[in-house]
């Protein structure tokens, strides 16, 4: 295949992991601690349920772009020139999403030990009350969750930077 269409799907590889990177952190810092100090929790409930699922649909997409083309420059590219960079920074937009999985497993396995329901569901199914204090402790993990991911990514995007500029293109 072409050196250019290599280097391109480099190129939105690190520029994806880059937006990943950036988002995750502007996330846990910026965005959600103004979501803690709200002062009622119908609004901070609301607000956090619609960032977790539009923040998901944009960091599932830009993951599998990331992903798919370093996957794709590494299969493009000749035998002498198959950089393992490629694999490493794939390796680590994919063990970002196994932080989120470990995540939810814990969470799981704690609360079936402590004999209640996960603590969606608990703080939904009370009669239409909903406890502040799981909410918060829910916030509270996903922001921690966010900063491992962008820590993992930022290690990603730092290994495709310099891989970028390694291979002089």
């Amino acid at each position: 295949m072409s050196r250019p269409a290599i280097f391109a799907s480099k190129f939105v590889g690190t520029i994806s992991l880059g937006l990943l990177t950036g988002s995750s952190l502007t996330l846990s810092s910026l965005i959600l601690p103004p979501l803690l100090s709200l002062p009622t929790l119908p609004p901070a409930l609301a607000s956090f349920t619609t960032l977790r699922r539009s923040t998901a649909t944009y960091q599932i997409a830009l993951a599998f772009l990331a992903a798919t083309s370093f996957l794709l420059a590494y299969s493009l590219s000749p035998r002498n020139a198959k950089h393992p960079y490629l694999l490493w920074t794939t390796s680590t937009v994919l063990a970002s999403w196994g932080i989120g999985w470990w995540r939810q497993d814990a969470e799981k396995e704690l609360t079936l030990e402590e004999g209640r329901s996960p603590s969606w569901a608990r703080a939904r199914a009370e009669s239409g009350e909903v406890n502040g204090e799981v909410v918060r402790e829910e916030m509270e993990g996903w922001r921690w969750g966010q900063v491992l991911r962008g820590g993992v990514w930022a290690v990603g995007w730092g290994m495709s930077v310099v891989g970028i500029w390694g291979d002089g293109a």
